[in-house]
């Protein structure tokens, strides 16, 4: 079953989602940190070099299977196949030779309905259940099952595809054992142990190491993955990824696989991340974001030269959105975010996490650099917008121009809002920093150009070893730096 996390080909070859959407489809494995059988006394410290039989007795009664039963619409909609004779390669084999293993497997459903299976860890003794969102979306039915044969049914709380975690609670009045969220972040070279229902089979543990930190796998705007070589495979979709003191560490989410099985190259979303989704889950039903309301991008060699800056940091602000914050505390276009309430900002990616774990409401002091100057401007975020509007500009006859020196030809834009790029020389530096025909020259060095006479004339009084300009393209706005031209 497709995982409704976007792990596209175009950002990942063999990027296949591990969830364990049918335990027989390849799907995305997210892993959502909720609370741990790690109480208030010193968590003890397994030895990864011994036996971790003492870890798994510690938390296996915390982690369970998700089973999920989806609706003929459902199921059409997902083009998801389902059910053991959709196994991949040998698989089928294997539950042939092995038959007590297939009624772990997700049931036919009737009449044209499918099912799935995928993981998850009860975070707190009255049944709260995190998993991925992928796992549960569109399911008219949710169970969840623990090692020790127990079955519960199960509601789903709320939701975040942003993230693909999902917050269940078991329709039960038990007492559930039940796992914590570590406090410190894992550091590379931790050892790990993953614990989950791959292709159904359930209660099935993997160990290995931390193997890098903010992975950006390209499935969401939130990107900020742990790798670990522990393997993960479909249907470790929602489970947890442990230290060796029984704290969950991750939620994994996805698999780098050429082949759809595990090759060491797993992706789980890490505490610091999970740990507030699920509490707004738990608490609102849904996740409410902070929200700026700019078009940014990295500040990258070129551009950090052109504004003065000593190292290539922050975001720059490309395009403004109508009645955003940023509008509404006088930020502008070129305006170079360096901080938010004193936190260095590293990059693009970075300012949008940083200002999406800020409630609606609250003001931040941003710190920027506009004109070569450094000041700081307050913001109040507003929530998170379903579809935020662009402005829309005038139109205006266009009028042809070469700046054959620069390897452009331009024309006025087709609604008057700047300079629109006819023909690029593939040898030019404009090539080089990829400007295509068809995109608009908004601005240069902060003068606004609106026809080829103002952007030669500005061209050629732009100081400075590179020529800062703001370019939209059909992806959005975003600035580059050119060399002045020889000549």
């Amino acid at each position: 079953m497709p995982s409704t996390f976007a792990l596209t080909k175009k950002t990942v070859l063999g990027l296949f989602t591990a969830g364990l959407l049918g335990a027989t489809v390849l799907t995305s494995t997210f892993v959502a940190l909720p609370p741990s059988i790690v109480h208030a006394e010193q968590a003890a410290v397994f030895d990864p070099h011994q036996s971790l039989a003492p870890l798994v007795e510690k938390v296996m009664p915390s982690v369970v299977s998700v089973e999920v039963k989806f609706s003929n619409a459902a199921v059409a909609d997902s083009g998801e196949d389902t059910g053991p004779d959709q196994l991949p390669p040998g698989m089928k084999e294997f539950f042939d030779q092995f038959p007590q293993f297939k009624n772990r497997m997700p049931p036919q459903a009737p009449h044209g309905g499918g099912g799935a299976l995928g993981s998850g860890f009860v975070i707190s003794s009255d049944g709260y259940v995190v998993t991925n969102n992928h796992v549960v979306d569109h399911a008219d039915e949710v169970k969840v099952a623990f090692q020790n044969g127990d079955k519960f049914d199960a509601t789903v709380i709320g939701t975040d595809p942003k993230t693909d975690l999902a917050l269940l609670k078991i329709k039960s009045d038990k007492s559930f054992p039940h796992v914590d969220f570590t406090k410190t972040e894992a550091k590379v070279g931790d050892y790990v142990m993953a614990v989950g229902n791959p292709f159904g089979l359930g209660g099935t543990v993997t160990s290995g190491i931390v193997s890098a930190r903010g992975r950006d796998i390209g499935s969401g705007p939130y990107d900020d993955f742990i790798q670990v070589d522990a393997s993960i495979n479909k249907g470790n979709s929602g489970g947890p990824t442990f230290n060796m003191s029984g704290e969950v560490v991750g939620i994994n989410t996805a698999i780098f696989s050429p082949s759809g099985g595990s090759v060491g190259i797993g992706f789980a979303i890490p505490a610091s991340t999970a740990t507030g989704v699920i509490e707004s889950l738990k608490t609102n039903h849904k996740v409410t974001r902070g929200w700026l309301g700019v078009q940014i991008q990295p500040v990258t060699p070129d551009i950090a030269e052109s504004l003065g800056l000593e190292n290539a940091k922050g975001a720059i602000i490309s395009e403004l959105t109508d009645g955003s914050p940023a509008l509404k505390a006088g930020l502008k276009s070129g305006d170079t975010i360096l901080k938010v309430d004193g936190t260095d900002i590293a990059d693009a990616r970075d300012l949008a996490k940083v200002i999406s774990h800020v409630a609606p409401g609250k003001v931040v002091q941003l710190s920027i650099i506009r004109g070569g100057k450094a000041q700081t401007v307050p913001v109040t975020l507003d929530a998170m917008p379903t579809d935020p509007k662009m402005a829309s500009a005038k139109v205006e006859e266009p009028k042809a121009g070469s700046l054959s020196a620069y390897g452009l030809d331009v024309t006025a834009a087709d609604d008057g809002a700047g300079v629109k790029v006819t023909k690029v020389d593939p040898n030019s530096a404009a090539a080089e920093r990829g400007v295509k025909e068809g995109d608009v020259i908004l601005e240069v060095a902060g003068t606004p150009v609106n026809d080829p006479a103002t952007l030669a004339s500005a061209l050629k009084g732009a100081t400075g070893k590179k020529i800062l300009m703001l370019v939209r393209t059909a992806d959005g706005q975003r600035y580059l730096a050119l060399p002045h031209a020889k000549g």
